[in-house]
C-alpha cells in the first residue's frame, strides 16, 4: 500500500514514454531503437532516482520517520533528488558528502542547502565505511526518527521500484541498455525482464569491475541463475563525471538530431556506447533495443 503522501507526490509526475529513435546507422544494421524517457517523470526527481527512492520513502513514512539520511558525492543526483523530495514531503534530510568542504559550493550542493538538507563533509575513508551500512537502521548513532538510505538509494526496496519501469513497457524487446553507477538499476531490470531479454549495463565509472559482484549480490534468488546480462567497462571516458571532447560532441549532435536533452555522466555515456556498439555489429539484425534515459539532467552543470 502506497502512503497517501507519496500518492499525492506521484500525481505531479508525467508519463515515462517510449520514444523511437531514427538513425541511418540503425536502419543499416536493421535495428529498432527506443528511448525510455524516465527523464520526463519530473524535472528534479527524475529517472531511476525516483524509481530507487519510491518504496524506501514509503517504508520510512509507514514507520513514521521524519528525517532521511544518506550519502553521496558533491554532484550526486541521488542526494539532489532526495533533498527535493524531502522538501515536498515535509521531511528533514541529511547528506554525508564525500571529501572536504570546497571553498565555493557547486550548483548541486547549493540546491541541497536551498531545499533544507543538512550537509556533513567527511573523509574518503569515512565515506567508504558508510558504504558498509546497508540496512535502513544500520547506521551507528542513528536517531529513532531517522531513516538511512545507502549510497545511491541501493536496497531491496529500490529493486521493486526499478522493476515497475519494465512493467510500463508494452511492446516486445530483445535488449535493454542502461547506465550503471551502483548496479541497482541494472539488478532491478534483470530481476524483472524475461530470461530471453538481454540486459546491458554501461559503467559510468573507471575500474567498474566490482559492479558485476554488486549486481550479483542484488539479484533475486527466486529467478534462478541469470546469464542474460553484462556490464561494459569501456565507455567511462576517464572516470565518473569525467568527459572527453568526443563524448561532448556526441551529446551535442544527439540533442540537435532528436530534440532530447541528455547529460554526460550517465545517459550520455550509455548512448555513446550504444551507437558505437551498433556500428561494430554487436547486436543481431532484427533486434529491438530499449535504451534507458535515467534523468539526472542537473549533472550537465558539472560537465
Amino acid at each position: 500500500m502506497i502512503h497517501p503522501r507519496l500518492q499525492v507526490l506521484e500525481k505531479r509526475f508525467s508519463p515515462s514514454i517510449l520514444t523511437p529513435l531514427y538513425e541511418p546507422l540503425f536502419e543499416q544494421h536493421q535495428l529498432k531503437v527506443y528511448l525510455k524517457r524516465d527523464d520526463l517523470l519530473d524535472p528534479i526527481i527524475s529517472g531511476n532516482k525516483w524509481r530507487k527512492l519510491k518504496y524506501s520513502l514509503n517504508h520510512a513514512l509507514t514507520l513514521d520517520k521524519n528525517t532521511l539520511v544518506s550519502m553521496g558525492g558533491a554532484y550526486s543526483n541521488h542526494l539532489h533528488a532526495l533533498a527535493f523530495t524531502g522538501k515536498l514531503l515535509n521531511l528533514k534530510t541529511k547528506g554525508f558528502i564525500r571529501g572536504e568542504r570546497p571553498k565555493y559550493l557547486n550548483p548541486t550542493l547549493r540546491d541541497l542547502l536551498k531545499w533544507g538538507m543538512t550537509l556533513e563533509f567527511i573523509s574518503r575513508s569515512d565515506y567508504r565505511q558508510l558504504r558498509t551500512y546497508q540496512h535502513y537502521d544500520a547506521l551507528p548513532d542513528l536517531n529513532a526518527n531517522e531513516y538511512w538510505l545507502p549510497e545511491g538509494g541501493t536496497s531491496e526496496l529500490a529493486l521493486k521500484g526499478v522493476a515497475e519501469l519494465i512493467d510500463e513497457i508494452n511492446q516486445p524487446f530483445d535488449w535493454i541498455c542502461s547506465p550503471c553507477g551502483t548496479g541497482t538499476t541494472l539488478a532491478g531490470m534483470i530481476n524483472a525482464v524475461s530470461k530471453e531479454c538481454q540486459v546491458l549495463g554501461i559503467s559510468a565509472l573507471k575500474g567498474g569491475d566490482f559492479l558485476r559482484n554488486e549486481v550479483k549480490s542484488l539479484l533475486s534468488t527466486e529467478i534462478g541463475v541469470r546469464e542474460n546480462w553484462s556490464i561494459n567497462l569501456n565507455y567511462h571516458f576517464g572516470g565518473f563525471a569525467k568527459t572527453k571532447p568526443e563524448l561532448l560532441t556526441f551529446i551535442m549532435q544527439f540533442e540537435q538530431d532528436h530534440g532530447i536533452e541528455i547529460e554526460p555522466i550517465y545517459s550520455g555515456k550509455m548512448l555513446f556506447a550504444l551507437y558505437d556498439l551498433i556500428g561494430q555489429g554487436y547486436f543481431n539484425a532484427g533486434s529491438s533495443i530499449i535504451a534507458m534515459h535515467t534523468g539526472g539532467l542537473q549533472g550537465k552543470r558539472s560537465a
